[in-house]
């Protein structure tokens, strides 16, 4: 059947080219030739273009927009049934506004950011525009949240990530005040400072060793502090260099704990 389908299409009035689109879907149907749908890919392409337009402008390429828009045309090509008498056109729409809008929820934040918080971010946004009409000013956090019958710290969370949605350039540029050297973006970031590391290391190795006993304190300090073998550590106490390896994980086990409950506070 494929077989004659393709040959039929070769000939005059049959080819992708001379087709009509309702002869094109039911070829495909039949046969699913990739000449046959990219034939109705050229002829449909349009409609991606014009829904990709309205979403220019939002954070993402354009180009990217319109990618995405022609994969939800192939797949609208693939799912359309012609025996249900709907137009193609129809059909097509949602399926491609629907990858795009999946696009720019998955794709269209810098930094991922849980679903119920750009959802609540956009809820935020109408808001504030709402509200700025409603009461011809500025709305303060707790309208929004009254508005939208939420917390006023869900109402920060979902502001704050908004911020990520964009993000700005490290060469973006700012008004020095007259200095003859404008400030970037990159000068104003602020940097972890390695000694905060070093006191919190060192705070949390203090609390740990608190709570071991003396012969613990000894092997830990020994062996991680001076450097210390096992044998070294095992002759100078008068045990077994076995005993020293169990006790030196049991104490290791210990900052294990305290580092997990650390972690989870």
């Amino acid at each position: 059947m494929k077989n004659v389908a393709c040959a039929a299409m070769n000939e005059g009035a049959d080819s992708p080219k001379k087709a009509t689109e309702k002869e094109l879907f039911k070829q495909y149907a039949e046969t699913k030739n990739k000449d046959i749908r990219n034939e109705l890919v050229n002829r449909y392409l349009y409609i991606a273009e014009i829904l990709s337009k309205k979403y220019v402008n939002k954070g993402i390429e354009y180009e990217d927009i319109f990618q995405v828009a022609s994969l939800g045309l192939i797949y609208a090509i693939e799912r359309f049934d012609l025996s249900r008498g709907f137009e193609f056109s129809s059909f097509a729409t949602p399926t491609i506004i629907g990858e795009i809008k999946k696009y720019f929820r998955d794709k269209g934040w810098s930094i991922r950011v849980p679903r119920r918080i750009q959802e609540l971010s956009k809820k935020v946004n109408a808001a504030r525009i709402a509200l700025n009409q409603t009461l011809q000013r500025t709305p303060r956090i707790e309208d929004i949240a009254e508005y939208l019958e939420c917390t006023e710290e869900q109402v920060l969370e979902a502001m704050e990530a908004s911020q990520v949605y964009t993000p700005k350039s490290l060469d973006l540029s700012y008004d020095s005040n007259g200095d003859d050297k404008d400030l970037q973006l990159m000068d104003l970031v602020g940097e972890d400072d390695k000694h905060f590391d070093v006191i919190e290391n060192r705070d949390f190795i203090q609390k740990c060793m608190d709570k071991l006993n003396e012969v613990e304190i000894k092997i830990i300090r020994d062996r991680f502090f001076y450097n210390k073998t096992q044998i070294q550590v095992a002759d100078e106490i008068g045990v077994s260099q076995m005993t020293i390896s169990r006790m030196e994980k049991k104490a290791i086990e210990k900052f294990r704990k305290e580092l997990k409950r650390v972690r989870e506070i």
